[in-house]
């Protein structure tokens, strides 16, 4: 599986070196990294045993530069050969974005290589993968033996899935580079097909924006006529059809509209209020006098007070009058003078 950092804008791949025991992955491998710089390589990892190079797996991660404005790492893989290491080439494979199956041009090895890519095929679908969908290429390994079995032969029996198929001969360099490149073109591609929709939508990190489309140039004026010679009339552009009459559409009838109430008598204005008279100054002691605030409250007051210094001089007048009436009483009469 692509494992992307977007923030080292870095891409690793991971490709597997697949085939039978002895077929020359691991010389694959090993050629490669003789052949790539030492700016462009790791380490090499090789376990030797008695039956093969390769027990675990090899691992040499090789840089491709900038792809897609992202730094790019392959990641190569060689599973062991042995039938019995199968739960091995299972766990190396996982994950694995492209795959090399190296087949041995020996007519002997010709059943060791179809069970091992029965082999290849059951373990990419129990991880859910199609081989007809993974990025795989072969290669056909051992070209100069005597007796090797020609290309039409082995794609017959090896290929049934028309992956594309090269020609090598490991052990002298022959057909490895292009092995590797054919590979990690298909992988690259298949990146790009999922990623750089991604990509290119966003703006790459310090990059300037990109220039505005250019508008497209005006049409060019049609030549004038010479001279003397009047100028042929432009064609009349063809009459459109007229539409062709389209059924009325039956429309439900309106509904019958409400009545409406009486519009308002209308009233003549009230008349506008007279404004108040303004108050009377009132005198005070000192000898000063001060104007009293105009308005309708201040002259309010001075009318209750006006009322209620009245009423009290009243009162004070008519107790007067009862308090002699009751002093008149008790008073003796008038002497009567007879003649």
């Amino acid at each position: 599986m692509v494992q992307i950092n977007f923030a080292r804008r870095e891409v690793n791949c991971k490709i597997v070196f697949y085939g039978p025991g002895l077929s020359g992955k691991t010389t694959n491998l090993e050629i490669i990294h003789k052949k790539v710089p030492d700016t462009a390589r790791g380490n090499l990892t090789s376990i030797a045993t008695e039956q093969d190079r390769t027990l675990f797996f090899d691992f040499m991660p090789l840089d491709l530069g900038q792809v897609a404005g992202m730094k790019t790492k392959l990641f190569l893989y060689t599973v062991p050969g042995q039938v019995y290491y199968d739960s091995t080439r299972k766990l190396v494979l996982q994950g694995a974005d492209g795959v090399s199956f190296i087949a041995d041009s020996d007519p002997n090895r010709m059943n060791d290589n179809i069970e091992s890519f029965k082999n290849l095929e059951r373990n990419l679908k129990d991880y859910g993968v199609d081989i007809r969908k993974i990025p795989l290429v072969i290669q056909y390994n051992k070209r100069d033996l005597p007796g090797a079995l020609s290309v039409a032969e082995l794609n017959a029996k090896v290929n049934p899935i028309g992956a594309p198929t090269f020609e090598a001969v490991a052990v002298k360099g022959e057909g490895v580079m292009q092995t590797l490149k054919g590979i990690s073109k298909l992988v690259v591609d298949r990146l790009n097909e999922e990623y750089a929709p991604v990509k290119t939508a966003a703006q790459p990190v310090g990059g300037n924006p990109a220039p505005a489309p250019r508008p497209a140039p005006a049409p060019a004026p049609a030549p004038r006529p010479p001279s003397g010679v009047s100028p042929s009339p432009a064609p009349a552009p063809a009459p459109r059809p007229a539409p062709a009459p389209q059924p009325p559409v039956s429309r439900p009838p309106a509904p019958a509209p409400r009545p409406q109430p009486p519009a308002p008598v209308a009233r003549p204005p009230a008349p506008a209020p007279r404004p108040a008279p303004a108050p009377a100054p009132v005198s005070r002691g000192g000898g000063h006098q001060e104007e009293e605030k105009k308005g309708g409250k201040g002259g309010l007051i001075f009318i209750i007070i006006l009322l209620l210094v009245l009423a009290g001089a009243g009162a004070a007048w008519y107790m007067g009058y009862l308090k002699d009436i009751e002093f008149l009483k008790f008073l003796p009469p008038p002497p009567t003078h007879t003649k």
